[in-house]
């Protein structure tokens, strides 16, 4: 487990402050305690990135599959709406599903 940062019941009240966060006195330290932990796992995890280590975002080197556009004719109003159940005004009719108008 890593070695944890000291956080003290007041940084965490000035930091509940910061954030609006309301804390009762009696959970400052528990959560001082947890606090310390996380900062003190990040610092671990800081340590272990160097600078000879290159950023990576995936695992596999990604190569770009997407196709060039072409433009191709698609579908008249007509064609798009002949399978509709309903249509009014050359659109979708759907019902309704909300009392506004």
């Amino acid at each position: 487990m890593p070695d944890a940062v000291t956080v003290t019941p007041a940084d965490v009240a000035h930091l509940a402050e910061l954030a609006r966060i309301e804390i009762p006195d009696a959970d400052l330290a528990h959560y001082a305690d947890q606090l310390g932990q996380i900062l003190g796992a990040v610092a671990t995890v800081a340590q272990v990135a160097t600078a000879d280590v290159p950023a990576t975002s995936h695992p596999l080197p990604l190569v770009n599959v997407w196709r060039d556009d072409v433009v191709r004719p698609g579908l008249s109003a007509q064609q798009a709406l002949a399978g509709a159940p309903a249509v009014q005004d050359e659109r979708f009719r759907v019902p309704r599903i909300l009392d506004a108008e």
